[in-house]
Formats: C-alpha cells, sequence, structure tokens
C-alpha cells in the first residue's frame, strides 16, 4: 500500500520539508502547551469532582455515577467526533469545544463558591464538558498530522503520551491541594485551563486540514465510510485487534493489582505509591519511545512488547497482593508508550486526512470500551477466584494481542 498522497498545507510538500525539528515547530508546541495545561485542568477536577459531590451528599454511589456519566458520554460521543472532525474546521471546531468547557466549569466553580452546586448541576457540566473534549481530542489527533513531517509523527505521539503521563502523575495532587484551599479553586483553574487553550489553538498558523473539494456526505453516510476504510485496511484492522486487549489488559491489570494490595492490607499510601510508579513508568516510557522505535522495524517492535508485556504481567500475577507486584507491572506500563506512538504514528500516515478522524474516532471507541470494560471483569474474577488466576486473563488478553501482531502481513511495514 502506498502512502497518502499529501495535500495542501501539510507536511510532506516544500514548505513542509524545511519545517523545523519538534521542538522548534511553533504551531505542533503551541497546541502540545495548550493541551498540557488543559488536561492538567481535566486531571485536577477528576479528583476534585468525586470529592465535592462526597461533601454534597455523602454518596460514594453518586460519586461514583458522575464520574460514569463523563466515561459513558464520551464513549458514545467518539464516533459523531470523528464525522465533525473531518467535516468541519478543525482549529473553529477545538474554539468552540473550548469556550464550551471554559462556559461549564467558570458556572460550576461560581455554584461552588456560592453554595450552589446541586447534583444535577454538576451532571450535566460533566456531561457537556466531556462531550466536548471527545470532540476536541478527536480533532487534535487527525490535526497532528498537518503539523510535523511525516518522519516526526512517532515523536509527536510519543510527546502527547509523555503529556499524558505527567498530568496523570501532577495533576490529582494539585487537585487535591486546591480544593482543600477553596472548593471551587479546582473547577474555575480547569476553566482558566480552557481560556488558555483556546488562545493557544487560535494562534496556530497551520491549517489543520487538507482543503476539502467534495460536498459533504450525510453524517450516517460519513461514519459508515470511515467504518468500512477502518475495518477494510490490513493495518488498521490489526490495529483494532492490538489496541483493544492491551487497554483493557493494563486498566485491568492496574485496577486488579489495587484491589488485591488493598485486600491484602497494605496501608493506603504504599498503595498510592505503587500508582504513581505506574504513571512514572509510562512518563518514562514515553520519554524513549521515539528512541526504540527508531531502532526496531515496527513488526518487530510490535511483536516485542506484547509477548514482553505479557511475560511481566504474568510476573506480576505471581507476586499479586504483595507490594513487589507493581515493578514487573510498572516496567510493562514503561513499554506501553513505545507501542501507542507507533501505533499512531503509523495510523496517522496511513490514513487520509478526510477520514483521519473518523479512523481515530473507531480506534479509541474500540480501546476506550474495552478499557471501561475492564474494570468491572477484574472486580468480578476477584470475587470469585484468588487474585493469582483472577489476574492471569490480562496477561492472557496480551499474548491474543501478539498473536495479532504476529499476523500482521497485510501491509508495507517499511512506510511507517
Amino acid at each position: 500500500m502506498s502512502r497518502p498522497a499529501v495535500g495542501e498545507g501539510t507536511p510532506g510538500t516544500a514548505d513542509g520539508d524545511r519545517s523545523p525539528g519538534l521542538w522548534r515547530n511553533r504551531d505542533f508546541n503551541l497546541l502540545w502547551s495548550g493541551q498540557c495545561l488543559s488536561d492538567l485542568g481535566g486531571a485536577m477536577v477528576e479528583l476534585a469532582l468525586p470529592l465535592l459531590v462526597l461533601q454534597q451528599t455523602g454518596s460514594p454511589a453518586q460519586a461514583g455515577l458522575v464520574g460514569t456519566a463523563g466515561l459513558v458520554t464520551t464513549l458514545v460521543c467518539r464516533l459523531p467526533a470523528g464525522v465533525l472532525a473531518d467535516r468541519l474546521d478543525r482549529r473553529r471546531l477545538m474554539i468552540t469545544c473550548d469556550l464550551l468547557r471554559l462556559a461549564g466549569y467558570a458556572l460550576l466553580g461560581w455554584a461552588v463558591a456560592a453554595g450552589a452546586a446541586s447534583l444535577p448541576v454538576i451532571v450535566a457540566v460533566v456531561i457537556a464538558g466531556a462531550a466536548a473534549t471527545a470532540v476536541f481530542s478527536t480533532a487534535e489527533h487527525a490535526s497532528v498530522r498537518n503539523l510535523v513531517r511525516p518522519d516526526q509523527l512517532t515523536a509527536a505521539v510519543a510527546r502527547n503520551e509523555a503529556r499524558a503521563y505527567a498530568v496523570s502523575l501532577s495533576g490529582p495532587p494539585l487537585g487535591g491541594l486546591l480544593f482543600g484551599l477553596g472548593r471551587a479553586l479546582p473547577f474555575l483553574g480547569n476553566a482558566l485551563s480552557h481560556l488558555l487553550s483556546l488562545v493557544a489553538v487560535s494562534l496556530i498558523r497551520r491549517p489543520l486540514q487538507e482543503v476539502r473539494r467534495e460536498a459533504p456526505q450525510p453524517a450516517a453516510v460519513s461514519a459508515i465510510q470511515g467504518l468500512r476504510f477502518l475495518l477494510g485496511h490490513p493495518f488498521l484492522r490489526a490495529l483494532l485487534m492490538i489496541a483493544a486487549p492491551l487497554n483493557m489488559a493494563f486498566t485491568g491489570m492496574i485496577f486488579a493489582m489495587t484491589l488485591a494490595l488493598l485486600d491484602a492490607g497494605v496501608a493506603p499510601a504504599l498503595v498510592g505509591l505503587a500508582g504513581t510508579v505506574f504513571a512514572l513508568g509510562g512518563f518514562l516510557g514515553a520519554l524513549v519511545a521515539p528512541a526504540l522505535q527508531r531502532r526496531l522495524p515496527l513488526p518487530l517492535l510490535m511483536k516485542l512488547l506484547c509477548w514482553t508485556t505479557a511475560a511481566l504481567m504474568a510476573v506480576s500475577t505471581l507476586l499479586a497482593g504483595t507490594v513487589p507486584a507493581a515493578i514487573p507491572l510498572a516496567a510493562a506500563v514503561f513499554l506501553g508508550p513505545t507501542a501507542n506512538a507507533a501505533l499512531f504514528a503509523h495510523q496517522a500516515a496511513v490514513t487520509p486526512d478526510h477520514l483521519q478522524g473518523r479512523v481515530v474516532s473507531g480506534v479509541l471507541l474500540a480501546a476506550g470500551s474495552a478499557a471501561a470494560l475492564a474494570p468491572a471483569l477484574a472486580g468480578a474474577l476477584l470475587a470469585r477466584f484468588s487474585p493469582a488466576p483472577a489476574m492471569l486473563v490480562f496477561p492472557v488478553l496480551v499474548a491474543l494481542a501478539g498473536c495479532a501482531a504476529l499476523r500482521m502481513k497485510g501491509c508495507n511495514w517499511r512506510e511507517a
């Protein structure tokens, strides 16, 4: 299969070939920096929201309901978000999403300060914010290809991975600190982060998509066209078969590990430290992902990562319920960003720009749905079996992803 033709305003043109290195790429750094702040605000709120609901209602079930509402909204909005990212101007779409999130969380911050933050108000803001985030993140994924050279795609995706892990390390503690200083502060801080993201997106000079020369199709037809391309493309179909079990396995293992440690009577502080180690492992893995990807051909890289991860997870199950079990699992998390960077960079390279949003949304929907099911699966297994056999299902899932990687023969990997 040949690489898709590069269109106007995209890397690969004469101007794109003379574009600076990634760290000196003004437009990519604007998008990346804006999303660092936006993601940080979102991570602060992820901790502050259940704390707020618990203080308001005293009900853990209602606190969980708020988180579930946001998760379900994200999954429901994934496919429509892909259609919008391919149909509308991506810059304006992201600015609109930031405006919606800015208004919603500013309103919630005001309501908390005024003592008027009822549960329906909180749920409404969470649903609106989750929908806007689903659309924004899809448009952002689809836009990266137009801001960097083809040879920079892996490094760009790896930097986005590093951003996510860094935010997961710093966001919740900052959210807890601000909530302790004033309950409205995390929500107002999130609103401010979306204002800064809006400014950053507005300052990007390059177009975030190629010129559209065809009239848009009806939304349902457009969505089906994207899914047909995704399922009909050998590499993208294999990507689904790898991303879904990997996401379920990582999410399930970390959740099961946490439950097993708590059930074994491990101090909560040590359990929290294990979570920090996982996030730190992912952050460090994201930093070395471009170097690993440069040194290993993509098919070999995927097979190595899948089978090494399966082995490390299997070792972790043997130590289930003990703090040392976190060490091999953290090593497995270290390898995750390299897989994501390699797979999503290749996805961006082989997908035509006018289909980027729909293909990305399909992949994220599959991976996100699998990850959403993982905690329920882990809980059900731990309720029926002891920790070691219960957790063994997750390295088996990774082994299935490794089998999918072994069967990847349908495309010319050297194009990656």
